[in-house]
């Protein structure tokens, strides 16, 4: 095994004026904003175009441009992301810049919550002063050898995963972050826009309109009048009033919908066996009837809306033939979670028999299910909304800055959940390692014998990983040393950051150093 000390430095840019000629020169370190006032006009009397020379005007001329020049000259000389907050932007920060990698257009909401300065966020690498320390991404399918041997994190601005190769991550060390319940509001209205296409024939209406009456009636705004009229009989439906909804999965987006179904007047069963507290508390318990089977679920609904995670073997074709020979005959059955949750074929098979004649409705095709009347399919607009898209962004944003920072870990999909309060007066050190039997041992007895006192640390772990957080109680001179050094008495470690002090926002030498195992 190889270890892979990395160290971030900044390119050095700026500018010097050379008669009229602008070429870069110099630091960024050294760039300070300065301010200067327009040069008066000579004093020859009034400011009079009759009273002045010629050569007057040509000196007045010269001396406007020589201002001119001079304020170009200090504009490039200035950092390029100074702000009020200090000379490099969050307040007063002057390390080298953490460095984040983004895939797909991530919204400007998230991308202005990182610091100026302090962060440097570009689409490529030749953008970013070095190689990236993080990665930011929606819908784009992450590859391996896409992630530099730098990479710390990767967060989706969003709640799946299923586009980023959360295994090997694990395995190099690495947390993946998602965004759960920045988008719960647009996909809850996506949710109620299907129960109402799913009760009415409004899809079947419209295109029946345009395809047939208008065809057929050639464009006779009387006739077509009389046809619309005379043709709603086609397209009787049901109200919502009354109706039992179930709901599979009760997270952020779950939740929302049940609140959204009690407000119609709707009867809401709910299952979902992995509840957490925090969603648990969010559920008018006394308003809905939760159950401990799905077929429970299968026996009373008229309407299921599905809201959990794609995980094969568990999840997969939750809905299959055996839960729809349980299911009410008019089951309408709404997924906007993934497609592979339902067995299509199943489906099938139950629509073509009459023993199901309630809709299916998603954004998600399915092979068995093409050219179905009753699969109403629609583009994957679950979160494509301006809204949703916000505030994923913004969310990824806090929880990148959060964990390269603190060595906080929230929401991720692979590591352990981690928070440690900064120590006004620790110097940090975060460790990602195997859940293995004696490791946390190891590396405390080497810190100790290198006379470091620790003040306050934090061990968890999820399945095969586990994630230390320590705070020393004095700056360790040579943080690669010392890293090294834990390296070779713990061959459990994947990853390591020294983060420094992060209470005074001056980070690890040169600011971003970590050993990475490979």
């Amino acid at each position: 095994m190889m270890m892979m000390p990395t160290m971030m430095n900044m390119k050095p840019s700026s500018a010097s004026v050379s008669k009229g000629a602008l070429r870069r020169t110099g630091s960024p370190s050294s760039r300070v904003a300065v301010r200067t006032r327009a040069a008066p006009p000579p004093t020859q009397g009034t400011w009079d175009e009759d009273s002045l020379s010629s050569e007057t005007e040509i000196n007045m001329l010269q001396a406007m441009l020589a201002k001119a020049v001079q304020r170009k000259e200090l504009e490039l000389n200035a950092p390029a992301d100074a702000d009020a907050n200090g000379a490099n932007g969050s307040n007063g920060y002057s390390g080298p810049s953490f460095t984040v990698k983004t895939f797909n257009a991530i919204s400007p909401v998230g991308l202005d919550r990182f610091p100026k300065g302090k962060y440097s966020v570009a689409g490529n690498d030749d953008a970013l002063p070095d190689s990236p320390m993080a990665i930011m991404l929606r819908s784009h399918k992450l590859q391996n050898d896409e992630v530099a041997s730098t990479v710390r994190c990767i967060v989706r601005c969003g709640a799946g995963t299923n586009n980023i190769p959360v295994s090997e991550m694990t395995e190099r060390g690495i947390p993946v972050f998602n965004t759960p319940g920045a988008n719960a509001n647009a996909v809850k209205e996506l949710v109620l826009c299907a129960l109402f296409l799913a009760a009415r024939g409004i899809v079947e209406g419209i295109a029946h309109t345009k395809d047939v009456i208008n065809v057929e009636e050639k464009g006779d705004y009387t006739a077509i009048s009389k046809r619309i009229e005379a043709d709603k009989k086609m397209f009787v439906g049901s109200e919502l009033t009354g109706k039992t909804l179930g709901i599979i999965g009760l997270g952020h987006i779950g939740g929302k919908v049940v609140e959204a179904a009690l407000a119609l007047g709707m009867k809401v069963v709910g299952y979902d066996p992995v509840l957490n507290v925090e969603s648990a508390l969010r559920l008018p318990g006394d308003r809905m009837q939760r159950v401990n089977t799905l077929d429970e679920v299968w026996a009373q609904c008229d309407y299921v809306s599905l809201h959990v995670p794609y995980i094969p073997d568990i999840t997969h074709h939750l809905i299959n033939a055996d839960t729809l020979a349980k299911s009410k005959r008019n089951l309408c059955i709404l997924n906007f979670a993934r497609g592979e949750i339902v067995d299509g074929a199943a489906l099938k098979s139950a629509w073509d028999s009459g023993a199901i004649t309630g809709k299916y409705m998603s954004d998600f095709a399915d092979p068995y299910l093409l050219g179905q009347d009753k699969h109403i399919v629609m583009p994957h607009l679950g979160a494509s909304t301006a809204e949703a898209e916000d505030n994923s962004a913004a969310m990824a944003a806090d929880t990148v800055m959060n964990y390269l920072e603190t060595g906080s870990i929230v929401n991720s999909v692979n590591f352990p959940h981690c928070e440690l309060p900064v120590a006004e007066n620790g110097y940090r050190i975060s460790i990602a390692h195997k859940n293995s039997t004696g490791v946390l041992g190891e590396i405390t007895t080497y810190l100790g014998g290198k006379s470091f006192n620790i003040t306050q640390q934090l061990n968890v772990s999820r399945g095969d990983i586990a994630y230390t957080v320590l705070d020393l109680d004095s700056d360790p001179k040579d943080p690669e040393d010392i890293q090294s050094g834990l390296f070779d008495a713990c061959d459990a470690i994947l990853s390591m950051r020294f983060l420094g002090h992060p209470f005074d926002n001056k980070f690890g030498a040169p600011g971003t150093f970590f050993y990475t195992r490979n």
